[in-house]
């Protein structure tokens, strides 16, 4: 690792201290003083307890709001200041610009005007009959001022009973049948929100029975407290007069026209439709195969509106894949609406992307090895390929690396060469016909995917590494947090040619290099379940779960004929077996509204058995890197204890293993605008489960705690609209390969730096 002191380490520094100068009090106007907020002061007449929510929500209003502070200092308010001075320089301009903020003053705030919103507020939580007074503290010396508001808290309504109008017509009916579910329940203090998610609900679950033109704006509650000498009260629910029959009856689907190439023809309407499974299809020529695409269409003639149906429609046709946006309009057929029924016409508006697209992505890359370069991959990509939604990916990449000089390994260097091919079909080749219209799935159709792929690598004076691929198998996300995805049939063929009789002893000299290269011939299943319930952006304790499993060779086994276990080959070629499983379990806890605390567990095993004695290089686990354990390198750590320095094949070798742990942890808060910041800590490394005299220290025991690498470090990340370019410093703290007792040794000036796309978990 290269010594050098990290630049922003001094920034830090001269910013913490700068801020201790950021006093504004010199350049208050003398008739003004600061506002520095207000407070509440709740005198509890109730006799309730636990009224911390209530002081909440009361804090929540008072207007305006002070100046903010950093570290118990106005920065935005001193360049404020600072920028309005005859010659303010180009810093003051520069932060007054980004962080600068209007002073607030004293003469800003109204208390009167507050002291009607808390009223506003404390009726709306049934305390009727509140009285609040306010005062203004002032502090002639820091020239600021705060306001105090008084709440005196009387006893609060509470509902006794809750009554809807007696009525025969049918829409009174079906509210009836819902306040089985309903929010309000006797013996709960009045509560204005509470009646506003009542009338919410009712309208929800009137929509979902075919009222398409109801509106919770329809619905009216009335208190009565003359029944009752203490503070209760009935209520009653009704519709307003005034409400039209429109709005009082359901309505259903007389008619669904679907229009596949929306904006890519001259007119909206073409005068003749293709009639399938009772919907019409307008379209000048076939873009979109009708019967391709009416699977995906729940909507059926003769249903009753459905807000749920249409939205699963939509979601479900955007999956295809295929098209930039989906509307799905409803138009009411006043000709065939009756007193007891309306009838909708339904439009499903499908607008195409680009059919085609081409798409080139610049890699530098830097490894563990000391090899660099750059990396480029074109990819091809046609939409709706056979007129049914399918996807093809032809992707090419070029490689080109060198190692920079290093002792006897001058002058290395490796070309790559690929292709990839990715068919996406939205739609499941299965045997057996799947019933798409059926309740597992609503949200989505299962979607095949094949690929195929092939790569060339050359690296100089050592070998030469043919590989290819082929997979076949299902993506399904089961609903908005759960996805799955199963590859029945996964196969790699790898062959090491041109070997060098430099690269060959090499590998004479460590069999367990050897070995890992001798696995020619994967074939097995993948299955991975994913469960994401960060797509709640809103939610303060978000919950990530990735689960995979890889077994690889039982079938081939069986192929082959090897009944005893003691190996073979299948078509001449040597296949891997074994069994592969592993887990990341990601938390994220929302600080306030900016700042996060995301954890991360990870734990992967891998176990060779039958054919192999080690797992194949391409699954076995690594450690180090941007997304890993940041203090050390891309594939540096481990396995175990094991010192690459000591070894002379790390050129040739990424350190790796087939058991691995990890474990993260990050606060990010922001700084300025789309500046983000993080202070991370990370632990992890890699071991085997076997013990080989070539990698000394990489086996797992009892002692794997001892052996974790261990590193801290500090982040700045450019959020622009979720695209994330991060850059990450660390430091090691624990190194696993120096001698025990020496393993604690926080290297603070031997950093590492981290460059990554996107958030690490």
């Amino acid at each position: 690792m290269k010594r050098f002191r990290p630049v922003y380490y001094g920034v830090m520094v001269a910013l913490l201290t700068g801020l201790s100068s950021c006093n504004v009090t010199q350049f208050v106007p003398e008739e003004e003083f600061l506002y520095d907020g207000g407070e509440v002061e709740i005198n509890n007449q109730s006799g309730e307890e636990n009224l911390g929510p209530l002081q909440n929500q009361l804090e929540a209003v008072l207007r305006p709001e002070p100046n903010s502070k950093i570290l118990g200092n106005r920065v935005g308010l001193y360049f404020h200041y600072k920028a309005q001075q005859e010659n303010p320089g180009f810093i003051n301009r520069f932060f007054n610009k980004r962080l600068g903020e209007e002073p607030v003053y004293l003469s800003d705030v109204n208390p009167g005007q507050v002291e009607e919103i808390l009223i506003n507020r404390l009726e709306n939580q049934g305390y009727f009959y509140s009285r609040v007074t306010s005062s203004i503290e002032t502090d002639t010396t820091d020239r600021e001022a705060v306001a105090r508001y008084r709440v005196n808290l009387p006893e609060p309504y509470v509902l006794e009973q809750y009554h809807l109008e007696s009525d025969s017509t049918q829409i009174y009916q079906e509210i009836q049948s819902s306040l089985d579910q309903t929010l309000i329940e006797p013996g709960m203090k009045f509560n204005l929100g509470a009646l506003k998610a009542e009338r919410d609900r009712i309208e929800q679950d009137l929509k979902q029975k075919g009222y398409y033109n109801f509106n919770p704006q329809f619905l009216i509650f009335e208190a009565d407290t003359n029944q009752y000498n203490q503070r209760k009260f009935d209520l009653y629910l009704r519709l307003k007069n005034d409400v039209q029959q429109r709005g009082r009856i359901p309505y259903q689907i007389k008619e669904i026209n679907v229009y596949p190439a929306y904006g890519m023809e001259a007119d909206t309407v073409i005068a003749e439709p293709i009639r399938l499974n009772e919907m019409n299809f307008y379209q000048e020529e076939e873009f979109f195969k009708p019967e391709r695409l009416a699977p995906y269409v729940l909507l059926k003639e003769g249903q009753l509106y459905h807000p749920e149906t249409s939205r699963y429609t939509s979601r479900r046709l955007s999956a295809i894949g295929a098209y930039k946006f989906i509307n799905i309009a409803y138009q009411e057929i006043d000709s065939l609406t009756s007193d007891t029924l309306g009838a909708l016409r339904t439009d499903i508006y499908l607008s195409p992307l680009n059919k085609r697209s081409l798409r080139a992505e610049l890699q530098a890359v830097t490894k563990s090895n000391d090899f660099m370069g750059p990396n480029l991959a074109l990819t091809y990509t046609n939409r709706n390929l056979f007129k049914g939604g399918e996807i093809l990916n032809l992707t090419a990449k070029l490689g080109y690396e060198w190692q920079m000089a290093s002792g006897n390994n001058r002058n290395l260097n490796s070309i790559q060469l690929g292709g990839d091919a990715d068919l996406v079909i939205p739609r499941m080749l299965f045997p057996i016909s799947l019933n798409t219209d059926s309740y597992w799935f609503r949200y989505s159709i299962p979607k095949t995917k094949i690929s195929l792929g092939a790569n060339f690598l050359s690296r100089s004076n050592l070998y030469r590494m043919y590989s290819f691929k082929g997979a076949f198998g299902y993506t399904w996300r089961a609903n908005r947090y759960v996805m799955h995805e199963l590859d029945p049939i996964s196969i790699n063929y790898v062959r090491l040619g041109n070997t060098t009789e430099e690269f060959q002893e090499i590998l004479n000299d460590n069999p367990y290099l050897q070995e890992s290269f001798n696995q020619e011939f994967i074939a097995g299943l993948l299955y991975s379940y994913t469960y994401n319930g960060m797509v709640d952006a809103n939610d303060p304790h978000q919950f990530f779960v990735n689960t995979n499993l890889d077994v690889a060779g039982n079938v081939v086994s069986l192929l082959s004929g090897d009944t005893d276990g003691e190996g073979s080959e299948f078509l001449g070629l040597t296949y891997a077996q074994y069994a592969k499983m592993d887990v990341d379990f990601r938390f994220h806890l929302k600080v306030g509204s900016s700042q996060t605390l995301a954890t991360r567990v990870f734990a992967g095993y891998g176990l060779p058995y039958g054919n192999s004695t080690t797992m194949p290089f391409s699954k076995q686990y690594f450690s180090g890197g941007p997304y890993s354990v940041r203090a050390f390198r891309i594939r540096s750590l481990g396995p175990g204890s094991y010192n690459p320095e000591a070894s002379q094949e790390s050129t040739y070798f990424d350190q790796a293993g087939n058991v691995r742990l990890e474990a993260n942890i990050e606060y990010r808060f922001p700084i300025i605008s789309f500046l983000k910041g993080a202070v991370f800590a990370d632990a992890g490394n890699v071991w085997n489960t076997g013990e080989t005299e070539y990698l000394e220290g990489g086996k797992f025991s009892s002692d794997f705690l001892s052996e974790l690498g261990i590193g801290a470090g500090v982040g700045l990340r450019i959020d622009i609209q979720s695209f994330v370019i991060r850059f990450d410093l660390a430091s090691p703290m624990h190194i696993p390969w120096l001698e025990k007792g020496e393993r604690w040794d926080f290297r603070w000036d031997e950093p590492v730096l981290n460059f990554g796309i996107g958030y690490p978990f």
